[in-house]
């Protein structure tokens, strides 16, 4: 695949040891590459427009790398894929939640960082799939967009990360279908490495909330012990 090779990458990492090995790696592997070691200065340059996916140390010095796609979420839904030093769960699932694509733990080969950043190109980029008319028949109350990867609920085209879209479509496709955690992980995190089951319960969570925004109404439904499902219309 070749649909990265215009992508400009910013590593926010204040360690040069490792920013420099990445970057140098990423050139290697056809990606143009800026670094900066702050978070100001981070959201600075993303102002700019000029970025295409963000590489974000969560620990910076001047703020954490949450409060950088905290802010960035406000203006923007380009990737970002986190770097911790940290193993601990939370973590992991707040920047999940925070809008974040993908994590790798440190320490880390420089080539699994790549192999994430096109694993998630790739679900940035998926094959269209065609839909005659663009709705789900046996959920009216949705529209579904594939070329443009986005959901109507009642008429609104919902406000969706690219994970959420997935995970949505899914369950659409599948009006009443009780799909397992396990199902909805191998669908739609596909070379996710060690994506946790709990990251669906979390997008299953703001997925409720964008929902419910619109309508209240309950949509997706949670079968205890099984997994989850959207009710048919």
């Amino acid at each position: 695949m070749n649909y990265h090779r215009a992508m400009n990458i910013l590593i926010v990492d204040d360690e040069p040891a490792i920013s420099d090995t990445l970057a140098y790696t990423l050139r290697a592997d056809g990606f143009a590459v800026d670094s900066c070691t702050l978070g100001r200065e981070a959201l600075q340059r993303l102002e700019k427009g000029s970025i295409d996916f963000v590489v974000l140390d969560i620990g910076l010095p001047d703020m954490t790398g949450f409060d950088v796609c905290r802010a960035l979420r406000r203006t923007s839904d380009i990737p970002v894929l986190f770097l911790t030093a940290r193993s601990d769960e939370v973590d992991r699932i707040v920047g999940l939640e925070l809008g974040g694509d993908d994590y790798v733990p440190k320490p880390f080969s420089p080539r699994e960082v790549a192999s994430r950043i096109r694993a998630i190109l790739r679900r940035l980029n998926p094959e269209p799939r065609v839909s005659t008319a663009g709705t789900v028949p046996a959920v009216s109350r949705f529209a579904i967009d594939r070329d443009g990867l986005r959901v109507a609920f009642h008429g609104t085209w919902l406000n969706l990360t690219r994970y959420e879209y997935l995970l949505l479509a899914l369950l659409l496709d599948r009006p009443g279908r009780i799909l397992s955690r396990q199902q909805i992980m191998e669908s739609v995190w596909q070379d996710g490495g060690e994506s946790l089951e709990r990251t669906v319960d979390t997008h299953i969570k703001t997925l409720r909330g964008k929902l419910r925004a619109v309508r209240d109404e309950e949509i997706i439904l949670t079968h205890r012990g099984l997994g989850y499902s959207v009710a048919a219309a």
